[in-house]
């Protein structure tokens, strides 16, 4: 029988008076009870509305099916045949939008926690998981794709499950574009990007990093010379957008994209690092998104007595998931909008 309770299984996580200290993990993940539980809500519709939410069309009510069975790894089978990055995209897929937003029990009550289920699942596989990955006959044909950050990672897995010998080339030193030099090791750990890096690696997918296409490497000599049928370009948002006005070039100010950069893919955070980031008492963060939301906790967390998110709309209006607001509220963020000033 399914589990009517109206709400989900809330998620476990550190105080916000500890975690606005520490760069760790903000949500420890459901126990395997919780899974259980959260499983029994979901009602398989016959129609499947969250699969079509669903940009990559998982097959959710099957993967939760077989949670509910007590069946983890024949869940993560259903989820991986879709999706290369399911313990990444768990923790960080606007779930409320998509494929939650999507959900029949949403009508009345809470959805049910899709994306905490397709954590649980990840993370028990990438804990548990012994049985060697099963790879695809090579089809002869060869990929090369640059970029090594979500859209590149999933290329590249759904073209080695094809039976393409594929390599990704990374301008960066590790792979994992945004995922490392974007979002903030308190809400995606870096080891588990490393993770889900190296199951493609056993896909047999090649990485190569340190290596600036169309400087070191041009198309063309990926085509001519190295024998690629095709070439995918997943280059990323890297590039920060400006807003143009006075003072943006004074001292402290900060694109985001540096700001993160600087704190995520090289550690400025740590003590020992020799990045250098400013450690400011007083913040000011310009924009109301996932990225200012970043911003913002990380700043928090370097050591700012008050960080202030400007936003020009109202709290309603904000384009960052609402998890992540609420998390910036909890560990001392302040908002100033239209209709919180």
């Amino acid at each position: 029988m399914p589990n009517m309770r109206m709400t989900k299984n809330p998620m476990p996580s550190q105080d916000p008076n500890v975690r606005n200290k520490n760069f760790k993990e903000v949500t420890l993940g459901y126990t395997e009870e919780m899974a259980l539980d959260e499983a029994q809500r979901c009602l398989n519709c016959k129609n499947m509305p969250c699969v079509s939410g669903c940009p990559v069309n998982i097959h959710i009510p099957e993967f939760i099916k077989k949670v509910a069975e007590h069946d983890f790894e024949g869940a993560y089978q259903v989820i991986a045949q879709s999706s290369s990055l399911p313990a990444v995209c768990g923790r960080v897929c606007p779930q409320e939008t998509q494929c939650e937003g999507k959900c029949v029990r949403g009508i009345k009550g809470e959805p049910v926690g899709i994306g905490r289920l397709e954590r649980f699942v990840a993370d028990w596989h990438n804990a548990h998981a012994t049985v060697a990955t099963i790879t695809a006959p090579k089809n002869g044909h060869k990929v090369a794709v640059i970029g090594s950050g979500p859209a590149g990672l999933t290329c590249a897995g759904d073209l080695a499950k094809l039976g393409y010998d594929v390599t990704i080339y990374e301008a960066l030193h590790l792979a994992g574009g945004v995922l490392v030099y974007g979002i903030p090791e308190f809400r995606l750990p870096k080891s588990i990007v490393q993770k889900e890096v190296d199951n493609l690696k056993a896909l047999g997918v090649k990485v190569e990093t340190n290596m600036v296409i169309g400087r070191i490497l041009t198309i063309e000599e990926l085509k001519d010379e190295y024998g690629y049928e095709a070439v995918f370009v997943g280059t990323g948002a890297g590039l920060p957008r400006f807003m143009n006005i006075p003072g943006e070039n004074l001292k402290g100010v900060y694109s985001a994209n540096e700001f993160l950069t600087r704190s995520n893919l090289m550690k400025a955070y740590r003590d020992d690092s020799t990045t250098p980031i400013q450690h400011a008492k007083n913040v000011a963060v310009v924009g109301g998104g996932n990225v200012a939301m970043d911003a913002a906790r990380t700043a928090k967390r370097l050591g700012a007595e008050n960080v202030y998110i400007i936003y020009r709309r109202g709290m309603a209006e904000l384009p960052a998931r609402k998890e992540e607001v609420e998390h910036a509220e909890e560990e001392g963020i302040i908002f100033h909008t239209l209709t919180n000033p």
